[in-house]
């Protein structure tokens, strides 16, 4: 077959194919336009999900008569005023989302500009434009995009259902809304509720996110603020207790473009690496600005992806105002812990009794009279209470006592009692707090086996039986391979044939520990890890694992000063507000909330 010279439609329709690949993407090139033309309100209307119908209308610099009839060219543009691909200041600059979508589609354009002395349309129907003609329009530009992909019908069968169509167009706009708070937004369509975000105030960074992202997020969301080297980070991160199964709650840009950069997701799993198991992940929304020749945004004809001329500049950077900021306010507790906390509670309807007569009742209780002080209600004082710190029972589940004065004042309160041997209830000035032990503990010890490795690595203690491990052979022999690793840590570890490891020292800060037990977990971990996984990610999983079962477990009676012992390490501990798997290690309850659940406010 000879070579020959593919028709103009037919270029169109091939290149309509790399930008154009479902309804959401034709939104997110009209959008961008919008912005790029400088308009301060944007709104966006579908039917069928996009497939029969989408509208964007902006109150931006419009255009010309003249700049009509050229924007359906392939290749023009008005975003760049030289050839230099390397300066591009805007979101859109390759010149084909118009010419590629009326290929496929019916389009209509109506635009005006301020230098026209009324506004102009123009039709392209399946690549064939027809001619401008005069139209009525006060400001801006619309852009009507109808029965999409009707001229490539094949594609067609791709789409999902309306509503699966209409919540990706909704996740692109919530994208570009988030990268311009000054823009007001409106999304409306059949498949969805109308949604509207107004202009955001300057005063308030975090509105705009809190406004798409929810309530919640504002309430767990931390400042982060970072330069170097011309380069910027910005945005707002969530605490690691608010997190998710997936990465969909991560919003990155660069330089105000909404991307999805595997060197900036890579960069928020290391910075998180403390923080969360590998199958959760943090809500975010973090900006990247740098200067325009920089970084690469011509990558790929959807422009999601980049490419950082110093990309290890951009990932440390990352990485380092992350950890800045989850270390400065790691004691902080997710609001979303007391929320909760508070709506557990319910009110309690005691089942109907017959009327109690205190004079046949065996205890012989004294009736209630106004000097009787603490005998108020009517019952004589128990010899002894069953809660007494000095004598409990063998099988009470609370344990309280009187706190020092002096400790109410520290920022975890002082220890009032332990409950079912796994909660610390402590006293602050103006509430309560409830420590899990297990997961509080579990981070000091991670924390103290971190700066132990970082110094000289951590302290040995001989086992006098080395205690000898039967496992999977692949397991032993990968346990074998990291020994020299795990000693780091406090854990000798060598081969005893095939299939069974011999552990002769232990980790001196654990004290006793389930050694086949923390062996057992560490081989399936290892049994998990990717080959590529970075040696700093592997040494944190087994500290992490090391950590928790060296720590405090669940059931065990603490004493008195155990428990204060615990909350002071807290308040000095980095990270203390969650546990390495992302969990809170206490919840605080103000005096207002207590008050709340009793009616007093």
């Amino acid at each position: 077959m000879p070579v020959r010279q593919l028709s103009e439609s037919t270029v169109n329709r091939i290149a309509a194919g790399e930008v154009v690949e479902r309804p959401a993407s034709v939104v997110k090139e009209l959008v961008e336009n919008a912005l790029d033309a400088g308009a301060r309100r944007i709104d966006v209307l579908t039917d069928g999900g996009g497939r029969r119908l989408i509208r964007v209308t902006d109150d931006g610099a419009g255009m010309t008569r003249a700049d009509l009839d050229l924007c359906v060219e392939r290749h023009a543009t008005s975003k760049l005023d030289s050839d230099d691909l390397l300066a591009i200041d805007t979101l859109g600059f390759r010149g084909e989302a118009l010419p590629s979508i009326g290929s496929i589609a019916r389009l209509i354009i109506t635009t005006r500009h301020a230098d026209e002395p009324h506004a102009w349309t123009l039709e392209v129907d399946a690549g064939e434009k027809s001619g401008i003609k005069p139209a009525a329009l006060s400001q801006g530009t619309t852009i009507e995009v109808r029965d999409l992909f009707y001229a490539t019908p094949a594609r067609l069968k791709f789409l999902k259902t309306d509503r699966s169509e209409g919540e990706a167009v909704r996740e692109v706009v919530r994208r570009l809304a988030m990268s311009r708070p000054d823009v007001a937004f409106t999304l409306a369509g059949e498949e969805r509720a109308p949604l509207t975000w107004g202009a955001a105030p300057e005063s308030d960074p975090l509105a705009r996110l809190a406004d798409v992202l929810g309530a919640e997020f504002r309430a767990n969301a931390i400042t982060i603020e970072a330069e170097r080297e011309g380069v910027r980070v910005h945005g707002f991160a969530g605490l690691p207790t608010l997190s998710r199964a997936n990465t969909l709650g991560q919003y990155l840009f660069v330089n105000g473009r909404p991307v999805r950069d595997k060197l900036l997701v890579g960069a928020v799993r290391g910075a998180y690496a403390d923080y969360l198991p590998r199958d959760r992940h943090p809500l975010l929304a973090l900006f990247v600005t740098l200067e325009a020749r920089e970084v690469d945004v011509n990558v790929h004809p959807a422009k999601t992806e980049v490419r950082f001329r110093d990309g290890g500049l951009v990932r440390g950077l990352i990485v380092r105002a992350l950890k800045e900021a989850l270390q400065r306010d790691g004691q902080r507790a997710a609001s979303t812990g007391g929320g909760a906390t508070i709506a557990a509670f319910r009110p309690v309807t005691l089942p109907r009794r017959a009327p109690y007569d205190w004079r046949n009742s065996p205890s012989r209780p004294m009736p209630w009279s106004p000097t009787q002080g603490n005998v108020a209600l009517g019952f004589a004082e128990p010899e002894q209470s069953a809660f007494d710190v000095g004598a409990p029972s063998a099988d009470a589940r609370v344990q309280s006592f009187e706190p020092a004065a002096e400790l109410v004042e520290r920022p975890l309160g002082a220890a009032r009692a332990q409950i079912h041997e796994t909660y610390i209830v402590s006293q602050t000035r103006d509430g309560l707090i409830i420590v899990d032990q297990h997961a509080a503990h579990e981070r000091i010890v991670y924390e103290r086996m971190k700066a132990a490795v970082e110094k000289s690595g951590v302290a040995r203690q001989i086992l006098l039986i080395p205690e000898i491990i039967d496992l999977d052979e692949a397991d032993a022999a990968r346990l074998a391979e990291r020994a020299d690793d795990l000693a780091q840590f406090g854990l000798v570890v060598e081969a005893f044939g095939p299939g069974a490891v011999a552990i002769r020292e232990t980790p001196s800060m654990l004290g006793d520990l389930d050694v086949r037990g923390l062996v057992t977990d560490l081989a399936e971990h290892m049994a998990e890890w990717d080959d590529e996984l970075p040696l700093e990610r592997r040494l944190l999983h087994v500290s992490a694992t090391i950590a928790c079962h060296g720590s405090v477990r669940a059931g065990r009676r603490l004493k008195p000063e155990e428990m204060n012992a615990l909350l002071r390490e807290m308040e000095d501990v980095p990270n203390s507000g969650q546990c390495n798997h992302g969990r809170p290690t206490y919840v605080e309850l103000k005096l207002s909330d207590v008050e709340r659940l009793f009616g007093r406010k």
